[in-house]
């Protein structure tokens, strides 16, 4: 049975649920703007699975984020529940955490990065096969788009809105309803060069790593030629790294941990079945 609970004995506290079960241990690390519910319809068997709240997320605390701190938030984690050398699963943003824990910990039995590579918004040479001037028009777009969704997260949600979010991810101050994470922390993680790219850290990893990357476009964002010479420039990139980096590919979107459960638990169970 999940046991929720808060870890206070750190810089910052995090909100914890460890789902239990005797196997191996394994870490659940949500997207950004996720929450660690995100994990709910994920069945893991064979597995310990624990998932929690990233720093500003969901019920933990507020704090800046730094990649290091970030880490140091699951490493908090670990040590209280004893979890030795876990394995990571992470999606989005997770999935780009999942590769720097693996860069801090060689000794990381796995990795499953369930598309968290590189940002929609990242460098012009990423889009490879696509008119310049089209790719630029599409960039600008793009980060119009994801400026005005930063803004929007900045002010007090209208209550049509709310339902829109996992209720963990609100929080009320002064009689006005707010999503977390905040805007500050949304712009900081936007700018960060492991947000725009990790697919060069990830070549620097030298566990067994399974990256999940989806063949549609994502839901409720400008897609079309952008996103087709993106998916492009992921694979590009993705075919010079080691073999013991595998790629599948999942006829789903970015949100591919909410649309097929089921199939992604699969893929990861069958993963790390013959790992660690």
């Amino acid at each position: 049975m999940a046991h929720d609970f808060t870890l206070t004995d750190h810089d910052i506290p995090l909100a914890v649920r460890d789902r239990g079960g005797s196997g191996e241990p394994v870490l659940l690390l949500h997207g950004l703007g996720g929450t660690l519910e995100a994990w709910d319809p994920f069945d893991l068997p064979g597995h310990r699975a624990v998932a929690l709240d990233l720093r500003g997320h969901g019920l933990s605390g507020d704090g800046p984020w730094e990649w290091d701190k970030a880490l140091d938030d699951l490493e908090a984690v670990v040590k209280h529940l004893g979890l030795g050398n876990p394995a990571v699963v992470g999606q989005s943003l997770g999935g780009m955490l999942a590769v720097a824990w693996a860069r801090r910990h060689p000794e990381c039995p796995a990795i499953v990065n369930l598309d968290g590579l590189r940002s929609a918004e990242s460098d012009p040479g990423n889009y490879p096969g696509m008119d310049p001037e089209a790719r630029d028009r599409e960039l600008a777009r793009l980060k119009a788009t994801f400026d005005q969704q930063a803004a929007g997260m900045g002010g007090p949600l209208p209550a049509e809105l709310r339902p829109m979010f996992p209720a963990r991810a609100l929080v009320e101050r002064d009689g006005q309803v707010y999503a977390r994470p905040g805007v500050d922390l949304l712009e900081t993680v936007r700018r960060t060069p492991e947000f725009r790219d990790t697919i060069p850290l990830l070549g620097e990893v030298s566990c067994d790593a399974l990256v999940v990357i989806p063949t549609r476009d994502p839901q409720g964002m400008p897609g079309g030629e952008l996103m087709e010479a993106f998916r492009r420039g992921v694979r590009r990139d993705l075919a010079g790294l080691p073999a013991h980096i595998e790629v599948r590919e999942l006829d789903a979107g970015h949100d591919m941990l909410a649309e097929q459960p089921a199939t992604v638990a699969a893929l990861v169970t069958d993963f790390l079945a013959t790992r660690g």
